[in-house]
């Protein structure tokens, strides 16, 4: 066998076993569309009842300090294994994947509001000097807080000095 013929045939013999690993592995990591992405939205429609979609989950940047400093709160989110959408009410519970809202509640007042936009952030203007806070709950369609997910941000607002900032844009003396 000559030198080239050698060199040809472990060349083949090489390529071979990397395309033969290469399809193992992919094999080995491949996931179904469901294994992925949850249950088919589908699924409800035929009466399938939803089973085992793992927990909603809320995660809760704090506010940015140099908003806080102007009477902002500004504070990004994001959510696992539930869609924000602008959805209401018992019928919306069976739909899969899960779908929810957030619940908005300042200084512990009586009344709060629901944010179903998904824009991926909390913004609240006009607090005043002093201590606030700000809970946000991650909420079903039919106004049920989801596995326990809720956030509580407790910030201080400085006294303010000089030219006022966005906060204190709409504040009224």
């Amino acid at each position: 066998m000559t030198a080239k013929v050698r060199d040809m045939t472990l060349l083949i013999k090489t390529l071979t076993a990397v395309a033969a690993g290469t399809m193992l592995a992919t094999s080995a990591f491949a996931q179904s569309a469901r294994e992925f992405r949850g249950p088919s939205p589908f699924e409800t429609s035929f009466g399938v009842p939803i089973q085992n979609e793992p927990p909603a989950k809320l995660i809760m940047d704090p506010p940015l300090p140099q908003a806080v400093a102007q009477g902002l709160f500004l504070s990004q989110y994001r959510v696992e294994n539930v869609r924000i959408v602008q959805a209401f009410g018992p019928g919306a519970l069976t739909v899969s994947p899960r779908i929810g809202h957030l619940h908005v509640t300042v200084d512990d007042l009586p009344w709060t509001w629901a944010d179903a936009s998904d824009n991926g952030t909390i913004d609240v203007g006009g607090f005043p000097p002093g201590e606030h806070k700000v809970k946000i709950d991650l909420v079903d369609a039919n106004h049920g807080i989801l596995n326990g997910q809720s956030v509580t941000h407790t910030f201080t607002v400085p006294a303010m000095t000089g030219e006022p900032g966005m906060g204190q844009v709409h504040m009224h003396k």
